[in-house]
C-alpha cells in the first residue's frame, strides 16, 4: 500500500536498527501530537533481529522502507528525508527511535520553525528518563574545547533553567525539526561521519546557507540515550566521535579550533587514559586515541572500521 502524500505538512523520520521495542513507543507517542500527529517513515538499517516484522505487524499504517545493508545513522536518516520530501512533506521531523515526544511537542516546533522563515532547524528541550528530569540537550554548541562540540545543560536537572528560546550553533540529532528549503539549499546529512558529528555539521552548513538553528524551550522530549551505543563513555561513541572531530574540523575548522582539538584531545589524553582506567573505561579512552588517529590519517568511519568498538550497530546516543 503507497503512502499519502502530505501538502504542506510535516513528515517524522524515524531510523531503526534492531530496536522495534523503541521505535514502536517513538511512532506511539508520535501518534499522540496534538492537535495533529505527523506522518510517519521509519527506516530499518538492516536490523539482523526480527524488528522488521514487527514493525509490519504493528504499523501497518506506517510507511516503512528496508535498507539493504547498514548505511549508518546519517545514511538511513538520509532515506527517509528523501521519502518524506517527495510525498511533499514542507518539514521533515528526524527522530532517533530511543525518543517519545510529548503530545504538545511536534506543535510547538512548527509555530517556532513557522514564525521566521529565517529559521531552518528548531529542536526541543530534550530530557533523559527518570524522576530527575536531568537534561540531556538543549541544543548544542560548538566549543573549540574537547569533543570540539557539547549539548548545552547536559546532565543538569531540569529546574526552570533554559526556559527561553535561543539560537543555537546547532540542534542535536535525537530530535531535530528541518525546513524544506534547508535541504534544498544546503543539502541533507553529509553520510561520509556515519555517525556522530553529522548533526554538528549538517547545523554548521545550514548556518552558512543563512538558516538559524534555534532551541524551543516549550517542546518537550525524553530521550533513552543508552539505548543506543550505549549512551555516555563507550568504546564505540568515543572512536566514532574522534574521528569524525577531526572530519568536522577539516570542513569547519578554524585555527582556534584546531588548537583546541591538539590541546584538550591530543595532549589531554594521557590523563584522560589514567582517569577512564581507574574507573574500568581504558578501552574506551584507547578507542578514542585510535580515533584521532585515524581522523589525522583522513579515514572515515566505516561499519568494518568501527565493528571492532561497536556492540550494537550504527545508531546513536
Amino acid at each position: 500500500m503507497s503512502a499519502p502524500r502530505v501538502s504542506g505538512g510535516t513528515v517524522a523520520v524515524v531510523l531503526n536498527w534492531n530496536g522495534a521495542e523503541h521505535t514502536l513507543r517513538c511512532v506511539a507517542a508520535l501518534e499522540r501530537s496534538r492537535p495533529r500527529a505527523p506522518a510517519v517513515v521509519v527506516v530499518d538499517n538492516a536490523s539482523d533481529d526480527d524488528s522488521v516484522a514487527r514493525i509490519k505487524a504493528a504499523l501497518p499504517h506506517v510507511k516503512l522502507h528496508v535498507a539493504a545493508s547498514n548505511l549508518g545513522y546519517g545514511g538511513g536518516i538520509n532515506v527517509g528525508i528523501r521519502l518524506a520530501l517527495e510525498r511533499g512533506a514542507e518539514r521533515v521531523l528526524v527522530l532517533n527511535n530511543d525518543v517519545e515526544v510529548e503530545p504538545d511537542c511536534v506543535a510547538h516546533l512548527e509555530s517556532a520553525l513557522d514564525a521566521d522563515d529565517r529559521i531552518g532547524i528548531v529542536g526541543p528541550m530534550v530530557l533523559l528518563p527518570g524522576d530527575e528530569r536531568r537534561i540531556w540537550a538543549a541544543g548544542g554548541e560548538v566549543t573549540h574545547r574537547q569533543n570540539v562540540s557539547r549539548l548545552r545543560g547536559h546532565g543538569r536537572v531540569w529546574n526552570g533553567c533554559f526556559r527561553d528560546d535561543a539560537p543555537v550553533d546547532y540542534v542535536p540529532g535525537a530530535a531535530l525539526l528541518v525546513r524544506r528549503a534547508v535541504f534544498e539549499r544546503a543539502g541533507v546529512f553529509d553520510e561520509s561521519f556515519f555517525c556522530y558529528m553529522e548533526d554538528v555539521e549538517f547545523g554548521q552548513r545550514a548556518a552558512r546557507a543563512g538558516f538559524e538553528n534555534r532551541y524551543v524551550a516549550r517542546a518537550i522530549a525524553v530521550h533513552d540515550a543508552s539505548a543506543s551505543t550505549g549512551g555516555g563513555y563507550t568504546a564505540a561513541r568515543k572512536y566514532m566521535n574522534a574521528v569524525n572531530s577531526v572530519h568536522f574540523l577539516r570542513r569547519h575548522g578554524s585555527v582556534r579550533g584546531w588548537i583546541g582539538l591538539v590541546v584538550f584531545d591530543v595532549l589531554a589524553w594521557p590523563l584522560a587514559f589514567v582517569v577512564a582506567a581507574a574507573r574500568g573505561r581504558g578501552g574506551a579512552a584507547w578507542a578514542k586515541l585510535v580515533g584521532l588517529k585515524d581522523g589525522w590519517l583522513g579515514r572515515a568511519v566505516t561499519p568494518e572500521r568501527a565493528q571492532r568498538f561497536m556492540k550494537t550497530g550504527a545508531r546513536r546516543a
